[in-house]
């Protein structure tokens, strides 16, 4: 039986990864905060596709959750862990708010570093196992905290998938770009000024992750569109890519003026 364990599992990209993986007959371990958010998922899932949907409520805030979760995949029969778990992060570096960042880093820095490491020791023993860190395509440029802290997640995919070349154990890390998800409305950040040909969705998202993932790669960028886009971000000098972000930087804050 697979089993895929799915931080931030209820809503978003994550619930769309665990609807896919239901659809597919593997049994879950959705981890999230809110109890009755989980227990209303698990129950939607079981329904539709007879799976067993286990649940795990934990706060990646808290490092003693963040070992909760290690543990439970340290037992050793979960074959895909998807770090999905996040929040809009739009305080900047220079008097911001240094607490919101330092959860920002727990919950998307320092979770998956510790949940990919217990992950993929059990894996490599296994000789088979995949690891998806969902990033962004924002950590391909320089705009603020939040482009920061996935650049660090897209870099330690990146690292992870070198360690683990001949174990069996694939890497991934997904960098989508503008999704529709409740994540930039509950960060304060909705993107009303974004053109309407940027946006995906995140069911395409979850679907073509597990394809990639499935076929080694270690980088997915989901869309043409955006592997294009990551392609020219990839291929400009540094100080073009700071231009860049700059540009963009300054739409966000004044979304009349962005492009539509």
């Amino acid at each position: 039986m697979r089993v895929a364990l799915i931080t931030g599992g209820t809503s978003g990209i994550g619930l769309s990864f665990a609807r896919a993986l239901a659809r597919e007959g593997a049994a879950l371990v959705l981890v999230a905060r809110d109890r009755a958010r989980l227990d209303a998922v698990a129950g939607e899932l079981t329904a539709a596709h007879g799976v067993r949907v286990e649940t795990l409520v934990a706060d990646l805030v808290d490092r003693a959750d963040q070992a909760r979760v290690a543990a439970r995949l340290r037992e050793g029969d979960v074959d895909t862990l998807i770090n999905n778990a996040g929040f809009s992060l739009k305080t900047p570096l220079v008097d911001g708010d240094d607490d919101l960042a330092d959860r920002a880093y727990e919950v998307m820095g320092r979770a998956p570093r510790v949940l990919s490491g217990a992950a993929a020791s059990v894996m490599k023993q296994r000789g088979e196992g995949w690891i998806i860190n969902v990033a962004s395509v924002s950590a391909l440029t320089r705009q603020d905290s939040y482009s920061a802290l996935k650049a660090y997640a897209l870099a330690l995919t990146e690292v992870l998938a070198q360690e683990l070349i001949g174990t069996g154990v694939h890497v991934t890390a997904v960098l989508p770009g503008w999704t529709r998800t409740e994540f930039h409305a509950r960060g304060g950040s909705g993107r009303k000024g974004v053109p309407g040909v940027l946006w995906l969705d995140a069911d395409r998202v979850a679907r073509e992750a597990l394809r990639d993932a499935r076929q080694g790669r270690v980088i997915s960028v989901p869309s043409k569109r955006y592997k294009i886009g990551a392609a020219l971000l990839n291929g400009l000098p540094n100080a073009a890519v700071r231009a860049f972000s700059r540009r963009i930087k300054g739409k966000a804050k004044n979304p009349e003026g962005a492009a539509s």
